[in-house]
């Protein structure tokens, strides 16, 4: 399986300006710019994509877990915080409330632990990846 997203950028780094479409047309030309990315513009930034991506992803991977476990899943509320500092994204931490019927926050801790390594964009990453996670 192969998945694409395609860039186009017009301009200087401060002045230029970018849309982004992914294969989906979920994205169709959306904009990105200096300000979405530094400031406070309109549009969004490589980051903010980055952290749905890690969030619907590490989601994804703990329901299977959870599930090959033999509990039931009602719901999975994933939050990722990308940390960029002087151009290197630092880290990435998922913040996750998630109800799960009969579970054991020991087990769940494991669980949400093993989806946090294993998850395809967790694997994707070269930085520090941690997670805060509850249940509800």
């Amino acid at each position: 399986m192969k998945r694409n997203a395609t860039a186009v950028w017009q301009g200087t780094i401060k002045e230029g300006i970018g849309k982004i479409s992914t294969q989906s047309k979920i994205l169709d030309n959306a904009q990105y710019s200096f300000k979405t990315r530094f400031e406070d513009g309109i549009g969004t930034n490589p980051e903010e994509l980055v952290a749905a991506a890690h969030a619907a992803c590490f989601s994804m991977q703990l329901s299977a877990f959870i599930g090959e476990a033999g509990f039931e899943i009602e719901s999975i509320e994933t939050k990722c915080e990308i940390n960029l500092v002087e151009g290197v994204i630092i880290g990435s931490h998922l913040i996750l409330n998630a109800k799960i019927a009969g579970i054991s926050d020991s087990v769940f801790q494991e669980l949400v632990t093993k989806a946090e390594k294993n998850c395809p964009i967790s694997k994707l990453f070269n930085t520090e990846i941690s997670s805060t996670a509850n249940l509800i």
